[in-house]
């Protein structure tokens, strides 16, 4: 059978793969948190005819004969680019000015977003639109976080209720600290989001409702708060939306329309090629 008749094949598949890939960016331009994908190809193993040699006082060397043998799908890769902020003036709307990801709690294991469109649910603990509980830390006599992340819950003050006194507003800051004003006119600080990053964040696993898990190729995550090391500052009453570049997208529909069109004629030539063979039988 002719090389080129799977050459084709390969290419409708990556194509297909690129389509779809675009289609996705597309569909979620206007999802909150979102991040754009990318696929990268690469040629296939070559078939060796002829190898290379080396010259010598005779003759000179001559360079290797190799046949292509198609096309493969090499990665699909993340763009992490910051998305632009949309203001919702809710108090529970926060953004990343930067890197990092705010931490979710999904049952026994923790997963990370960049849409931090959250709300207290009827406990007051900070919720995801997935009932998936924000983390963060406690914090201590100064301020300061203190042991592991915890679900960020209204009704803490250093693990327990202001003895008297009712919360009657809140607000987040640009560090992620939760503040509470109370019946008896003072703040106090309730606790501080925190923020996850990673050694290598194209790594990360989508999983569905914007989130990423962590994976072997990202890193171990690294938590702490916003503004902490490379981690970026927290924008309360905001949203950042998704990356995606519609004309960037609509253009790579095209790019991949052309590659799928073109490779089908290399199939359909391939084809014409075959009749003929089989009509010298004739």
């Amino acid at each position: 059978m002719l090389r080129s008749l799977f050459a084709g094949i390969s290419g409708l598949r990556v194509n297909q793969t690129m389509l779809d890939v675009t289609g996705n960016n597309i569909a979620n331009a206007n999802t909150t948190g979102f991040k754009a994908s990318t696929t990268v190809f690469s040629d296939t193993l070559s078939q060796m005819l002829t190898a290379a040699s080396g010259g010598n006082a005779e003759r000179g060397g001559t360079n290797p004969i190799q046949i292509g043998l198609g096309v493969q799908l090499a990665a699909t890769s993340t763009n992490f680019g910051q998305g632009s902020a949309q203001l919702t003036g809710r108090t529970t709307d926060v953004m990343l000015n930067g890197d990092g990801f705010f931490v979710l709690r999904d049952g026994a294991e923790n997963v990370y977003t960049r849409a931090g469109a959250f709300t207290f649910d009827q406990t007051g603990v900070l919720v995801a639109p997935s009932g998936m509980r924000v983390q963060g830390y406690a914090l201590d006599g100064a301020g300061l976080p203190t042991g592991g992340p915890i679900d960020v819950d209204l009704h803490l003050i250093d693990g327990t209720l202001p003895p008297g006194t009712e919360l009657t507003s809140y607000s987040i800051g640009a560090d992620g600290k939760v503040r509470g004003v109370f019946s008896d006119g003072v703040q106090r600080d309730i606790c501080q989001l925190a923020v996850a990053d990673f050694t290598n964040p194209m790594g990360l696993e989508k999983i569905g409702d914007t989130t990423f898990r962590e994976s072997a190729n990202s890193g171990a995550v690294q938590l702490g708060i916003a503004g902490q090391g490379q981690r970026g500052q927290i924008q309360a009453g905001a949203l950042e939306m998704s990356n995606v570049d519609l004309s960037a997208e609509f253009t790579n529909l095209i790019l991949a329309q052309r590659g799928f069109q073109a490779s089908s004629r290399v199939i359909t030539t391939s084809d014409q090629v075959l009749e003929e063979l089989v009509n010298i039988k004739r």
